[in-house]
């Protein structure tokens, strides 16, 4: 089962948009990242390896914490940039009890929007067996996702 750290960054990130009154000027800024990691010693080496190739200067990491993620929704040749948590009770059953409860999950979709983060989450659960009950979708703070990926040393 996977483990993911959301990363906290804050740095100083040079304001790019021309409608802002302070285009131009360096501003901090706090940004969240989802690392997929087996500790938090891994999640900080490998935040670190991947912010250090697009920000210049100095930078921080804040915070690093476990996610409670049941599963990431997305497909690697997606162009989307927005991330939504999507909130569910999904309803295990206990056998040797005979009874049911909801559990609640937390998933995170990337999708252009609450619609399509909606469309893409039941496209995912089609073929589950568990009932669910979508409780709450709403945007998350997370800019990008930093997939494990397996790498030999020789």
């Amino acid at each position: 089962m996977a483990k993911y750290f959301e990363c906290k960054i804050r740095y100083e990130k040079q304001i790019t948009d021309p409608n802002d009154k302070d285009c131009g000027k360096l501003k901090k800024v706090n940004e969240s990242y989802l690392v997929d990691a087996l500790s938090y010693t891994e999640a900080e080496a490998r935040i670190t390896k991947e912010v250090a190739q697009y920000i210049k200067g100095e930078y921080s990491i804040t915070n690093i914490k476990q996610a409670k993620l049941a599963e990431l929704i997305f497909r690697e040749d997606d162009l989307c940039e927005d991330w939504f948590y999507v909130k569910i009770k999904i309803t295990v059953v206990d056998e040797s009890r005979g009874t049911e409860r909801l559990v609640p999950q937390t998933l995170l979709v990337r999708a252009e929007s609450v619609e399509d983060a909606l469309k893409r989450f039941k496209e995912a659960f089609k073929d589950s067996m568990s009932d669910y009950i979508i409780t709450s979708i709403s945007v998350s703070p997370i800019l990008e996702y930093y997939k494990y990926e397996l790498t030999v040393e020789s």
